[in-house]
């Protein structure tokens, strides 16, 4: 296969499983953790207007998903990369990030939540992602 192909499908896998990861974790969380009681978080809007009942437990479940789903999708398109597989994982890395920022900008969380999700959530865990594939 060519390489440019396989980095583009690479980079089309590791979205595609970094997300099912993301919102497979999304969709536990409520049953692990239970959302506060009378908000709604079944749509963006009543997450908005929910956010300020959230205590720190809340937010356990979304800095996994946004992690691992990142981790899993670096991992992958580095793992499938035909070369520069450091940079594909990173290239995940930054997707996610951009929706992370989207995200703060949306929901508008606490602060601290923010802070931490966009610093250690993203390219860090696609770069571990990178290193675990075993290709740099």
């Amino acid at each position: 296969m060519h390489p440019i192909i396989r980095n583009i499908l690479a980079v089309i896998a590791g979205i595609i499983v970094g997300s099912i990861v993301n919102m497979g974790l999304i969709m536990i969380s409520g049953s692990v953790i239970p959302p506060p009681e009378g908000g709604d978080v079944t749509t963006p809007e009543g997450l908005k207007a929910t956010m300020h009942l959230f205590q720190p437990k809340h937010f356990i479940f979304p800095f996994l998903a946004h992690a691992l789903g990142t981790l899993a999708g670096a991992f992958l398109a580095a793992k499938l990369a035909a070369n520069n597989h450091m940079k594909f994982a990173l290239v995940i890395g930054g997707f996610f990030l951009l929706g992370g920022i989207a995200s703060v900008f949306m929901l508008s969380g606490p602060m601290w939540f923010n802070v931490l999700d966009l610093v250690a959530a993203y390219i860090p865990m696609a770069y571990l992602g990178g290193k675990w594939a075993g290709r740099s």
